[in-house]
């Protein structure tokens, strides 16, 4: 969005008052009403949408007045079997952002693309990380694992696009589940018979009889290894993924000379000369900065980004503490639909 210099001027003055003044009446530090649901994709292994300014459930939030409409973001993570090396734990994630031309009608498609390609960066170079790896995805030790493939679709943009982005993504992983595997091993004559079972793992013997005779008794090559592997759950169905308490949350300070302020409509964000994305995360309560980005072609000295970074730590542990009551009561609340479900089936 371009605003004239006039409507910058003005935006900029308003926000600069004592007290700021903001078009929609919040003050510099509050949020739109925020709108989360989980498992609103059926055929993915976790799911979420979220809404700022408005909701996709009646009553939930009122629509953003003046703001051009809120913002709209749906997230799906499917899991798929990848093959590794010998020496790779697997466990991947992969990004990838749509954005409707209905939420940027006056883009061109170039302009579009640019667009999705800076929002998939964005959203890869924190998620994918390596210190983010959940610990539960490998399938076959050096041979395979899942790789989880993060797929979100923003359908309409009225600011505060990159928080949203990161507060869905977060609440899919939360909500994805990993099927559980057996692993399956095929041994040569002499091992255990077929169909034994040895530390969980089915061990089945396709060598023909008679077929090992002949074989030299110098033989020494380990044959005796998994090989493949069988699915024990669902693919709904399975374990959380590990670690899903490292996934960070996103604050964007948008900054002005003399102050800052939060969840930026689209006029707000073309009027500010910079904004900071910062991401944090509190597992065990201990705050860890994951990454931080500053985004605009105004400029800014190492002291003023220290004290932003201070102030985005206590905003986002507010929205932290926030997602996390949302999300356990969302996963009650599946819980008590799948029982409500299942014994329905049983009458």
């Amino acid at each position: 969005m371009s605003l004239s210099k006039a409507e910058t001027a003005y935006i900029q003055s308003s926000l600069q008052c004592d007290p700021p003044l903001r078009l929609d009446g919040r003050s510099p530090e509050d949020y739109r009403v925020i709108a989360l649901e989980t498992g609103v994709a059926p055929l993915a292994n976790g799911s979420a949408r979220v809404c700022t300014g408005r909701s996709g459930r009646a009553g939930d939030a009122e629509e953003a007045g003046g703001a051009g409409g809120g913002t709209e973001v749906v997230v799906g993570v499917k899991l798929e079997v990848d093959a590794v090396g010998e020496e790779e734990d697997g466990g991947k994630l992969v990004c990838a952002v749509s954005c409707s031309p209905a939420a940027y009608p006056s883009l061109s498609s170039n302009a579009l693309d640019d667009l999705q390609s800076d929002l998939t960066t964005a959203l890869e170079s924190v998620l994918s990380h390596p210190s983010l790896r959940p610990g539960n995805m490998s399938i076959v030790p050096g041979k395979k694992a899942w790789v989880a493939r993060l797929d979100a679709v923003v359908f309409a943009d009225g600011g505060n696009i990159v928080d949203c982005l990161m507060l869905a993504s977060r609440a899919a992983l939360w909500d994805t589940k990993v099927p559980r595997t057996r692993s399956v091993e095929y041994r040569a004559p002499g091992k255990n018979g077929t169909g034994s079972k040895v530390q969980g793992e089915v061990v089945m013997d396709v060598d023909a009889p008679g077929e090992g005779e002949g074989r030299s008794v110098l033989e020494t090559r380990e044959v005796g290894r998994v090989t493949d592997f069988e699915l024990t759950d669902y693919w709904d169905e399975g374990e959380v993924l590990d670690g899903r308490d490292a996934w960070p949350v996103c604050v964007t300070l948008n900054v002005l000379p003399s102050l800052h302020f939060l969840d930026a409509t689209l006029q707000e964000e073309a009027s500010v000369p910079l904004r900071m994305h910062v991401m944090y995360a509190f597992p065990g309560g201990k705050p860890v900065l994951q990454a931080f980005r500053l985004v605009g072609t105004g400029t800014s000295d190492m002291n003023q980004v220290k004290g932003l970074i201070k102030h985005a730590e206590k905003y986002a542990r507010n929205i932290w503490t926030g997602l996390e009551a949302k999300l356990k009561e969302e996963e009650a609340r599946r819980g008590v639909r799948a029982r409500e479900k299942f014994y329905g089936r049983q009458r």
